[in-house]
């Protein structure tokens, strides 16, 4: 039942609160890793785990949420999870070891990973429908927010305080939102009776899908296929999923109603959420490491960098939840954002060595434009023929795939990195000899400029050595991101005269569904 007056803004805040809690603790720790290994004495490889384990967490509780809220009580279910990101949260920064700290990030995802699909469920009853364009816009102001504070964030926190308050800055937001949730926020007014609970649906989807994001994340620096655990995680993976589906399509309470897929707006839609989260997350994953590893930016100028394209998103959407209130085919605006986001990385990958950050303000506002052009539209399009009594599962559902299309997307681009790095620096490589004249005008210009500062002619060739290997690091370093942004952009534009002929239900309710 729609609300009126103040308790559907409380509520909209309400949800809001709760979003940013899980999409800031996304990004939030990846610039604070090097402490947490000083601190605790961890290596980069078992840090690396505290990403692992909250998305493998959050992809394995998505597409369960609608499930868990119908045998529970959204109300109940929501207030459960925001509480179990809290105390994780505090147990996080209270960890004395690596793997206490692993474990307690594994349950902040699991309490994390309902905060959206439940916070968009809530917010579509609350509104009326044509009241949703505009409340998905403001709804969606906290989910593009929370990206760009994240790495700001962290970074702020790690340069004036320690590693432990990335985690206690969440305990506040946390019991304000879960007051709020007890108060204001009503259960479904589209209930579904859950009987019995499907526990080799349970069991499947955590082997096959936990495992698939483990692979994801942990191949590449782990040589993927040459590493025994990987190949054995990729053939669970594979009879899980199977397994899965076929449980599902058979169960007659399956903990995941694949059936919700016949209906061919859902089913199209999906994929382009999908596709969404590939080019989205492989593009921003890209961009801070470039500024950052090859310009020399440190991590709070990357997350200020971010802000302008954060702002440009918040000005678009509620114009685009307007135009959507009127009428307008979603999968046009669709279109247009994939081709802004092409522009985006067509000019990242016009980039050089001595780009500044003036130089990244333009294009990033491209990439604002983008995504407002892209979360509200791509979702219309997707839950535009699904039932209320199913919103909470195909919510979940989308969110799982732009995950997946997230990982997918990650780690086929650090793939792509790491072999194309290899490649430049050989064909660069190629290039040094005595008779090429460029290398040459370089290496004496080298040369001199150590001997002018008093070095003796030994000392200033092995010092005129290093000088070009570190150029040449830096130049194929720069060929390979440049080509990595133009894959990602052109990968965006031919998606669009896909996009422009799929079909969206006619005057469908504006859904609510944005990451």
């Amino acid at each position: 039942m729609a609300e009126t007056g103040a308790r559907k803004w409380i509520i909209t805040v309400t949800v809001i609160l709760a979003s940013l809690l899980e999409v800031i603790d996304t990004t939030v720790l990846n610039v604070s890793l090097p402490q947490i290994m000083g601190n605790i004495g961890a290596t980069l490889e078992e840090v690396a785990w505290l990403i692992t384990s909250y998305a493998v967490a959050n992809v394995i509780i998505l597409p369960m949420a609608g499930w868990l809220a119908a045998k529970f009580g959204r109300k109940n279910y929501f207030a459960f999870s925001i509480l179990l990101f809290t105390v994780a949260s505090f147990a996080c920064g209270n960890s004395t070891n690596i793997w206490e700290l692993v474990c307690f990030r594994f349950l902040q995802g699991i309490g994390g990973g309902a905060l959206l699909s439940l916070s968009q469920a809530v917010l579509f009853e609350t509104f009326k429908p044509e009241e949703r364009g505009m409340a998905t816009a403001i709804f969606g102001l906290g989910v593009v927010i929370g990206p760009t504070l994240g790495p700001t964030l962290g970074g702020y926190i790690t340069d004036n305080f320690s590693w432990p308050w990335i985690f206690y800055i969440n305990i506040p937001i946390g019991i304000l939102a879960t007051i709020m949730i007890l108060a204001f926020v009503h259960d479904s007014q589209a209930k579904k009776k859950v009987d019995s609970v499907d526990w080799w649906g349970i069991i499947l989807l955590v082997t096959g899908i936990g495992s698939l994001q483990i692979v994801l994340e942990r191949g590449e620096p782990e040589d993927w296929f040459d590493t025994n655990y990987i190949i054995v995680l990729t053939i669970v993976s594979a009879l899980g999923l199977v397994g899965f589906v076929w449980r599902e399509l058979a169960a007659d309470h399956p903990i995941v109603n694949l059936r919700i897929l016949k209906e061919r707006s859902l089913a199209v839609g999906m994929v382009f959420t999908f596709i969404l989260g590939f080019g989205m997350y492989a593009s921003v994953f890209v961009f801070p490491i470039f500024c950052q590893n090859l310009l020399g930016f440190t991590a709070q100028q990357t997350g200020e960098l971010m802000i302008p394209s954060g702002i440009i998103t918040i000005l678009v959407m509620p114009f685009v939840g307007t135009m959507l209130k009127k009428g307008f085919p979603p999968q046009i605006m669709s279109a247009f954002g994939f081709i802004m986001f092409f522009v985006f990385t067509l000019q990242l990958s016009h980039a050089n060595l001595s780009s500044g950050e003036s130089d990244f303000y333009i294009p990033l506002l491209f990439r604002g434009i983008g995504l407002g052009f892209l979360f509200v539209p791509l979702t219309t399009m997707a839950l535009s023929g699904v039932k209320n009594q199913d919103m909470a599962q195909g919510t979940g559902l989308n969110n799982m795939m732009r995950q997946l299309g997230g990982s997918f997307g990650i780690a086929l681009m650090t793939t792509f990195i790491q072999n194309r790095l290899v490649y430049h620096r050989v064909n660069l490589l190629d290039n040094i000899n005595q008779y090429n004249t460029p290398f040459n005008e370089r290496y004496s210009m080298f040369t001199n400029n150590f001997l002018s500062k008093g070095f003796s002619l030994d000392e200033a060739h092995k010092l005129a050595n290093q000088a070009m290997e570190g150029t040449i690091n830096r130049q194929s370093t720069l060929l390979t991101y440049t080509e990595a942004f133009f894959i990602v952009g052109v990968f965006f534009l031919c998606c669009v005269p896909i996009l422009v002929f799929q079909k969206a239900a006619k005057n469908a309710p504006i859904p609510t569904d944005a990451h």
